[in-house]
């Protein structure tokens, strides 16, 4: 048959050549074509079919008459020919195939005959072929028999030929393993299910039929067998198989045949040979696997096909094959422990809903319930629910849920028949269900269950800690969805129990629903909603509030009405339920609360909090209908909150802000299309709607062309990178959204049909001109950014939505500068050429031309490039390395060839190939020789790398020679020299280029080949193995390694997915080599971890593992385990690795690395085992490497961490339970760990034994990572406890520690009391001799229990009463009787943990008795003691009383115990204590002297922090002056800030200083030498405030700026508020985030100690601080600047500091000289400042001041001074300005300046200067007598502000406006 293409072009020829076919009939073929064309090259299968459904469409569309044309001219069996070639080329998309058939059927309505014909003509070489079916044949024919009515109908015309050629190839498939492994009998098997499903009419008279019985159904049945049976290993196969073979029972003309062979073939559960009867059919049936899969494919077939009539059938003394026929298999199938779980449990499924629909019958068959209570099917049932519920294999829990929920209907259905109303079943589960842990997953699912059955209420009433579980759920990941879908259900069900059915209610009466759903859940959502947690405060605003929206959409009322905006977490609370309520239901969030509203959303949208902003802008963004078009007041809000938000530095900020801008934009441009719509239909509507209409749509293309604009303004360098990211990411959203631009790799968000309507409007009005010349020149700019992402987002933009080429003087200076980064030494640089040289290729056609296409011209020139490169590198490294660097033009080749559009074999030919081929492997060969210090050492068979140490020597060689000096003279230096560092990154960073390079070419070649046309032969792939080999074992260095391990990754995994085995084998062989490699015994060392060996061995296994290549995974696992395994020699050196080392390290990288994924958790008890055994290995590199390879395993043998509070740092999801399902064969030997361990502990008391075992500390740290509180139902981890007991008394402290941890792991929730009580009672009374150690570990498992036995009891049980008892009775191991400090405290913390359960009495005595002790001196020195100490101070200080007495004791304590109280201060566990907070204050102000003249720099540290802490409350510090007396405090101060002032002490140290310094500052009243010391204060924050100051200590700034500022400035001492707001202003633009932060809670403390804060009235003062963002706080601190200290002398000063220098030619300068001084770039203090933005914050206060200057005569003058000295500046600065871009094209030196960051600052100083200078012209009289012409200013002003915008440079709004005069006063 002809291909598709030939076809098309014979079709084509038809309709040219007739006549008849012109008309409409013509233009609809042609465009029928050309769709189907389309659906046949396109790559993406959603592109297909849409192409298909649009052909469909079409076809549909075509009257008949037009079609009846096509079949007179001969044109109908073409294009019948033609789709059938497309349906046979997407063989593989069923949905694509089943379009074509609907074309197809549509044009047999004009010939039915013909499509026939032409079907049975493309299947006949098939059917009727003597050879044997082919893997395509078999594809082919399950497409026509599933997705063509055509098909099936040739088909079921050639049945016997189909049917034979079936049975003749089964035997051929069955006799190849690789041929019944694979998809060859997968399709097979599918043929025949198939047959036997659609053409049964035929199919049943060759089964059922004795006279028609023949050979070929025979053969084909005993071939399904066999699979089924096991002969076929794939269980996908085998469980097709069964599926078929019961669908041929399920033929039979009448029931009894059907039920008979039904029976037969449940005969598979035999385990000797047996005769399956099916009709007139034999076949004998015998077992070559007992893996399960064979009953569960018989099973799981006869449950899918089979009829109920033959299900309820009865055989022999067996009354129904679903009841006595089935279960029992069902049953023991999923009681097994088999690795078809998942499949049991569907069969489970399967079954109960057969039940469920033959319910009926089986209670006329019965006469009885079928689920009687207490009956042992109904026990049976729930058994193997409840303790598969929690398998830990993926899928069987959803199965065991829906068989639980079909067992609950069932036992409904069953009790309504016989009239049972109590229905106990429910109740008890219920209360089954509530005594499970919290923490099981299972229970939440239960639950959902079970609800419907018992009604809310009366889980609610008898489930009383749910809510509070429910709250635990949503704080853990793992938990929250369970937990999210029971609130869900719970409220469903409340909603129907209270309609009553009824769902639609007047609003009052949903009203009354939301009182009702308020009064169980309002508390519980509030909660969630303001809580501390992160994750419980998303998921609820996420999980809850839009289900509690959708099911009661009054419930917002209630909940807003617990809100107070002033109060913690309540604003973030108010914006999600708002966002929420508006993105549910749709209804207008500002009819909530009227005028309040608004208000309470700009504090949202001005918080501090980012989750709080976001959460608002949600509010804005949100609406369920997309034309749902924004107002003018949201858009007007949108524009003030989208410039505030630009240089966040979160980044999921930066993603929500772009996601909540792209629906804002979504919303405005379908509501205004939907308005153009209008306009065009011409319907009649008003003057009043005509005009709101127009205004809508002036507004909405406004707020886009503004949006459009604003990215620019924030693209030049020296804007910061979270900036230029989020102008990016907005633009991106404008050009996706607002272009017609469409996206053939996205599923959603393509342009609206009509798009084009609603740019040409926008057009007309002069908007919407995205792509214009100087926005090209930005985004041009931003590809030679410092930073990755900004380069490669600037670069998607040019090339998706700029025009296809760029203008000529854009193109040419572009590729000159490409040129130019591409020889840079500096990595960073070349990478930005690479970039360049990609864009330019895929959008220039000017580029050097050899005329053979731009494309393959382009990639020649590089290579020629490249080999330049190569030669200047031979023949002198040093040169090459600093002017002609291989990596940059290397990269550029990999991005220009493998990352554009378009096959790789437009671009090569076969002799370029080569070229580049033999190019990397000469350079390689080169780099490696370079390494060694031999340029042909890399072409030499040597595994074994050079060490660093050659390496250096190597390249100090050349460098020497280079020189023309020797090696010997220079002077040793631990620095690299700059000439060394040049020559080892161009190595190493080429050779990780090679390696990437490679890789991905050869995986585009080999996935663009065609059969006949390759670029690549074997020959050619060997070379490139050999580079990989080389790089990969001869270069040490790890980046150059890994990047490697990529390309060769992609390289094996093509080779091994070719198909051709010659081709497979070249990875394999590599492999083979790597392993003997690791085997053999080297005479050098490789480095530790063995270098590249090991990426080399998991490289190919990765990418077998994608191409599912197994073997070679089992195979390599079982080399190293055997190589690991090899005893060590009796004589070894330890400077040299051994095979067996390295063996080990190998396992590490392949347990590591993520290519494996999953696959290798099959070998993981293996492996685990090895690594335990091989700890006690003599040799330290062996343990080592061993130690390494355990830690990995364990890590991915547990999995992820699951984020929840409740589970500690230590421990993962898994349980033991799910732990040992995964891997059983663990149990047992760790189990025997532990028990010989705990074996050599057992022998006389007073005997001292210390006998490692290595083992024994790895194996309790797994144990004690394993999550505890799942009960395990069958015990089968009981036999662990004993030996975990026992392990207390390990002489090792770590040792009994991990036990005690492992024990509560280990110990299932109802076994928690039992193990108390036996552990207190071996405590022993003071009389007893006993054993410290065991006494330790005891205490130390006890109080480990009792942490987690404690979480849920409220009441102590008769068991705790016990424990409680004992351990009173044992008070005497915290006295001094007890000689070990360790148990003290042991037993002290044991005491702590059941503290809220003990007596008075006995805390009474445990108190005094610690207090004695802590008040007595020691006389000698103990191990321990201090720590016991410290536990006795929190202890006490725990309890009001004692914890007054002990810090009354605090000036006679000793040095020891004050650092210890003042620990306990800094831990915060003073402020928890509201009462004591007072006391500790008092102590630490009356000591602070002595405390600041000690010598210890740790205790005056701490004792500062203390202090803080407890002043820093707030609660009793105005009577500071009562405990520091007059001449103390100055004293005090002064003692601070010298420390400050001098640097003494550390950075944490200073910092502490100095916020207890302003502490002490705040408090002291107005006196003449307190302004000299707040002078000498304001002094230190100025020096501290530096962006080179350490991070620590400008926090402290910031802080002192909260505590001491705010008084301070209430002071209105004018020349102190101007330093203090100049501090200000330097902190919010710090580097770290939490010192603008802090900087920015000044502010806001300002702000509200004034009257603001947004509270209005004269409530706000008693409000709690709100604190704004950053960018709020910073306009508010100039607006103070102006009000308060607009007339004093440093005022200007401030304003203009912050101004970036306008020395426009010392810029210009610095940029002529070219070239890089070195190999990196130095970078600036604070990456955060941006010069640019702070004058546009500047300007518009200048100008007030400029405005204002009349009022104040000192201001006058102090302006007019400025003016005098800064016009000549700036007049010359201008006049640089409008020299500096005078040509109209685009030049060299300008696109070098546009990427200078200075350029930008300076042009802003500049313009801000001028515009501050014009405007005092304008208003001053003491200014206009300077040699200034206003209006020649003006004009020189604007005209160089214009040609800088029309060549790339956009400057900040203010400064535009304020340049074009737009700006006010």
């Amino acid at each position: 048959m002809l291909s598709f293409e030939e076809l098309m072009t014979s079709l084509q020829d038809c309709v040219i050549s007739e006549d008849r076919t012109a008309g409409n009939i013509s233009r609809t073929l042609g465009l029928f074509t050309e769709k189907l064309r389309e659906a046949s090259r396109s790559g993406v299968k959603r592109c297909k079919e849409r192409c298909l459904e649009e052909a469909v469409q079409l076809l549909r569309h075509t009257p008949e008459p037009q079609l009846q044309v096509l079949q007179d001219t001969h044109l109908l069996q073409q294009l019948v020919r033609l789709l059938i070639s497309l349906q046979l080329q997407m063989v593989h998309i069923s949905t694509a195939c089943r379009k074509v058939d609907q074309m197809l059927q549509h044009l047999a309505k004009v010939d039915h005959q013909l499509v026939l014909r032409e079907t049975h003509q493309c299947l006949q070489s098939v059917v009727h072929s003597e050879q044997i079916l082919s893997l395509e044949d078999l594809q082919r024919a399950c497409m026509f028999l599933e997705d063509s009515a055509a098909g099936r109908e040739v088909y079921r015309e050639s049945f016997p030929s189909l049917l034979r050629k079936v049975s003749e190839l089964f035997p051929h498939v069955l006799r190849q393993e690789s041929l019944r492994d694979g998809p060859m009998c997968y399709i097979a098997v599918k043929v025949c299910l198939q047959m036997f499903q659609l053409l049964s009419s035929e199919v049943a008279p060759l089964v059922w039929d004795e006279e028609h019985r023949g050979p070929t159904v025979q053969k084909i049945l005993q071939a399904l067998m066999d699979i089924i049976l096991g002969q076929c290993c794939n269980r996908d196969t085998r469980l097709l198989a069964g599926t078929a073979v019961a669908m041929l029972v399920n033929t039979a003309p009448d029931s009894g045949a059907g039920e008979a062979a039904a029976w037969s073939l449940l005969q598979v559960s035999n385990s000797e040979p047996w005769l399956l009867a099916v009709g007139a059919l034999r076949v004998q049936c015998c077992a070559v696997s007992r893996d399960g899969v064979d009953r569960l494919a018989v099973s799981r077939g006869l449950l899918t096909c089979c009829r109920p009539h033959i299900l309820l059938s009865s055989h022999a003394d067996e009354t129904c094959l679903l009841l006595k026929g089935l279960f029992p298999l069902v049953c023991a199938l999923c009681e097994e422990k088999l690795d078809c779980l998942y499949f049991a449990f569907e069969v489970l499924t399967l079954w109960l809903r057969r039940v469920k629909e033959c319910l009926a019958d089986i209670w006329k068959m019965t006469g009885a319930r079928l689920l009687p209570d207490d009956s042992s099917l109904q026990r049976e049932l729930i058994h193997i629910i409840w303790t598969n519920a929690e398998s830990p294999v993926e899928g069987v829990s959803e199965f065991v849920r829906s068989a639980f929920s079909l067992l609950l209907d069932i036992y409904k259905m069953d009790c309504e028949q016989f009239r049972d109303t109590e229905k106990p079943l429910y109740s008890a589960l219920l209360q089954r269900i509530i005594k499970v842990p919290w923490e099981a997953k299972a229970k939440y699912q239960r639950l959902c269950t079970v609800l419907p059955y018992v009604g809310t209420d009366m889980v609610l009433d008898q489930y009383a800690e749910m809510p509070n579980h429910l709250l635990k759920c949503l704080s853990a990941n793992h938990l929250s969805p369970c937990g999210s879908e029971l609130y869900r259900s719970l409220i469903q069900q409340q909603r129907r129990e209270l309609c009553d059915g009824s769902q639609k209610l007047a609003p009052h009466d949903e009203l009354d629903l939301a009182n009702q759903w308020a009064r169980r859940w309002r508390a519980v959502l509030h909660e969630a909603l303001t809580s501390d947690v992160t994750l419980l405060q998303n998921n609820s605003s996420t999980l809850l509030l839009p289900c509690t929206f959708q099911v009661f959409p009054a419930a917002v009322h209630p909940l807003l009405a617990s809100l107070d905006p002033f109060a913690p977490g309540h604003l973030h609370a108010w914006a999600c339920i708002m966002s929420s309520y508006r993105a549910v239901t749709g209804g207008s969030p500002w009819a909530l609360q009227g005028s309040s509203t608004l208000d309470t959303l700009q504090l949202a949208l001005g918080s501090a909090d980012d989750k709080v902003r976001l959460a608002a802008l949600n509010v804005l963004c949100c609406s369920p209908k997309t034309k749902d078009t924004p107002t003018a007041e949201e858009m007007s809000i949108m524009r003030t909150f989208i410039p505030q938000n630009l240089n966040c530095e979160s980044s999921p900020f930066r993603q929500h802000l772009q996601a909540g801008v792209k629906r804002f934009l979504v919303r405005i441009r379908d509501g205004c299309l939907a308005h153009v719509r209008g306009q065009k239909s011409k319907k009649k509507e008003g003057a009043n709607d005509a005009e709101k209409a127009r205004d809508i749509l002036e507004q909405g293309i406004g707020f886009v062309e503004w949006l459009g604009q604003l990215p620019y303004g924030c693209l030049a360098p020296g804007h910061s990178y979270q900036r230029k990211k989020t102008a990016l990411l907005l633009l991106s959203a404008v050009l996706e959204t607002c272009t017609d631009t469409w996206s053939p790799d996205k599923k959603k968000g393509q342009p609206p049909a009509n798009m084009a309507s609603l740019i040409n409007c926008a057009r007309q009005r002069g908007l919407w001109d995205f792509t214009c010349r100087t926005k090209q020149l930005v985004l041009i700019s931003c590809l030679e950014d410092s930073t990755n992402e900004i380069r490669e987002l600037s670069a998607g933009l040019l090339l998706k939505y700029f025009p296809a080429s760029f203008p000529e003087d854009i193109a040419a200076v572009l590729l000159t500068r490409t040129k130019q980064l591409l020889c840079s030494p500096r990595v960073q640089e070349a990478q930005m050429g690479a970039l360049m040289m990609k864009v330019l290729h895929q959008k220039s056609q000017d580029l050097p031309d050899d005329g053979s296409g731009s494309d393959t011209s382009l990639v020649r020139a590089l290579v020629t490039e490249l080999e330049e490169h190569y030669l200047t590198a031979k023949s002198d490294m040093l040169l090459a390395a600093r002017t002609k660097p291989i990596h940059g033009v290397l990269s550029a080749l990999q991005r220009s060839l493998l990352e554009t559009p378009g096959s790789v074999y437009d671009t090569l030919d076969r002799r370029l190939t080569d070229e580049v081929l033999g190019l990397l492997e000469k350079i390689s060969l080169l780099l490696l020789g370079v390494l060694y210090g031999d340029l042909h050492a890399g072409a030499t068979e040597k595994d074994v790398p050079p060490s660093f140490c050659d390496m250096g020597n190597a390249i100090s060689s050349l460098i020497a020679e280079a020189s023309g000096g020797g090696q010997g003279e220079e002077e040793e230096c631990v620095l690299l020299s700059e000439e060394h560092s040049l020559v080892l990154t161009c190595c190493w960073v080429s050779l990780k280029e090679i390696g990437i390079f490679l890789g991905c070419l050869v995986e585009k070649i080999l996935s663009e080949s065609k059969p006949n046309k390759c670029l690549l032969m074997k020959d050619d792939l060997m070379r490139a193995s050999k580079v990989f080999k080389n790089i990969l074992l001869k270069c040490r260095q790890w980046g150059a390694v890994e990047g490697c391990c990529i390309g060769f990754t992609k390289f094996c995994a093509s080779l091994l997915s070719s198909g051709d085995a010659e081709l497979q084998n070249i990875p394999a062989n590599m492999l083979k080599q790597g392993l003997q490699v690791v085997q053999s015994h080297r005479s050098t060392s490789v480095t530790r971890r063995a270098a590249g060996l090991p990426v080399l061995i998991l490289c190919v296994l990765s990418a077998a593992e994608g191409s599912k290549a197994k073997p070679l995974l089992a195979h390599s696992i079982q080399t190293l385990l055997e190589t690991a395994k090899t005893p060590l020699p009796e004589r070894w050196d330890q400077t040299l690795d051994l095979p067996q080392v390295c063996a080990v390290h190998t396992l590490q990288a392949l347990v590591r690395g993520s290519g494996l994924g999953v696959a290798v958790l099959q070998f993981a008890p293996a492996v685990a085992m090895l690594s335990l055994t091989l700890l006690s290995s003599p040799c330290w590199a062996m343990r080592n490497a061993t130690l390494q390879l355990y830690s990995s395993l364990c890590s991915r043998m547990l999995g992820q961490r699951p984020s929840s509070e409740e589970c500690g740092p230590a421990q993962h999801g898994m349980s033991p339970l799910a732990f040992f399902f995964h891997y059983p064969a663990l149990q047992p030997f760790l189990l025997g760990e532990l028990r010989g361990a705990a074996q050599d502990l057992q022998g006389p008391s007073d005997e001292a034994k210390l006998h490692l075992q290595p083992s024994l500390y790895p194996v309790l740290t797994l144990l004690a990572q394993l999550q505890p509180g799942v009960q395990d139902s069958t015990e089968t981890l009981s036999d662990f406890l004993p030996p975990l007991l026992q392990l207390s008394a390990s002489p090792i402290y770590g040792v009994r520690a991990m036990a005690s941890k492992a024990l509560v792991a280990m110990t299932p929730p109802s076994e928690y009391e039992s193990i108390l009580v036996k552990l207190t009672a071996q405590l022993p009374n003071q009389q007893e001799r006993c054993c410290h150690n065991r006494l330790h570990g005891q205490l130390l498992q006890i109080r480990a229990v009792l942490d987690r036995a404690l979480c849920t009891v409220s009441a102590p049980s008769a068991d705790l009463c016990e424990v409680l008892r004992r351990v009173d009775a044992s008070l005497w191991l915290v006295t001094r009787a007890q000689r070990c400090p360790l148990v003290r405290a042991a037993y002290l913390s044991v005491a702590d943990a059941l503290r809220r359960f003990c007596c008075e009495v006995f805390l009474s005595k445990l108190g005094d008795t610690l207090m004695l002790e802590l008040q007595t001196p020691q006389q000698e020195l103990q191990v321990g003691l201090s720590s016991f100490h410290q536990q006795a101070i929190h202890f006490l200080c725990a309890d009001p009383t004692w914890a007054r007495q002990i810090w009354d004791y605090f000036s006679a304590a000793s040095p020891d115990l004050r650092l210890s109280l003042v620990t306990w201060v800094v831990e915060g566990r003073c402020l928890q204590r509201g009462s004591l907070t007072a006391v500790v204050q008092r102590v630490l102000k009356s000591n602070l002297k002595e405390a600041l003249l000690s010598r210890s720099v740790e205790y005056r540290r701490t004792y500062l922090a203390a202090l803080a802490a407890v002043m820093g409350t707030g609660g009793d510090s105005a009577s500071l002056l009562q405990h520091l007396e007059e001449p103390v405090l100055p004293e005090c101060l002064d003692l601070l800030l010298r420390d400050l002032e001098d640097e003494r002490g550390g950075p944490e140290f200073l910092s502490q200083a100095l916020h207890v310094a302003s502490l002490l500052l705040s408090q002291w009243p107005d006196s003449s030498p307190k302004t000299s010391v707040v002078q000498q204060w304001c002094s230190v924050l100025e020096c501290q405030r530096s962006p080179d100051a350490p991070e620590v200590l400008r926090m402290a700034c910031a802080e002192a700026l909260c505590v001491a500022g705010v008084p301070l400035m209430r002071e209105r001492h004018t020349a102190i508020m101007s330093r203090l707001i100049d501090t200000g202003l330097h902190l919010l633009q710090d580097q770290s985030q939490q010192v603008r932060m802090r900087a920015a809670c000044f502010t806001s403390t300002l702000h509200h100690a004034r009257g603001g804060g947004g509270g209005g009235g004269g409530g706000a003062s008693q409000r709690s601080v709100y604190l704004m963002q950053v960018n709020q706080a910073l306009p508010l601190l100039l607006d103070l600047l102006l009000q308060e200290c607009r007339d004093s002398p440093g005022s200007l000063e401030v304003l203009l500091g912050h101004l970036p220098q306008p020395d426009l030619r010392s810029v210009l300068k610095e940029a002529s000289e070219t070239g890089c001084s070195s190999l990196y770039e130095q970078d600036e203090a604070n990456v955060f400042a941006e010069p640019s933005v702070m004058s546009a914050h500047v300007l518009p206060y200048l100008l007030q001041m400029a405005e204002k200057s009349s009022e104040s005569a000192a201001l006058a003058r102090r302006l007019s001074v400025w003016a005098e000295e800064s016009a000549a500046q700036v007049q010359d600065g201008l006049a640089v300005c409008k020299e500096l871009q005078s040509a109209e094209v685009l030049t060299p030196a300008w696109l070098a300046l546009l990427t200078d960051p200075r350029l930008h600052s300076t042009l802003c100083g500049l313009f801000t200067r001028a515009a501050f200078l014009l405007r005092l012209v304008q208003t001053s009289d003491d200014v206009r007598h300077l040699s200034c012409d206003l209006s020649l200013l003006r004009m020189t002003l604007q005209e160089s502000y214009r040609l800088l915008g029309q060549n790339g440079v956009h400057f900040p709004s203010a400064l535009t406006a304020a340049v074009t005069g737009e700006l006010p006063a």
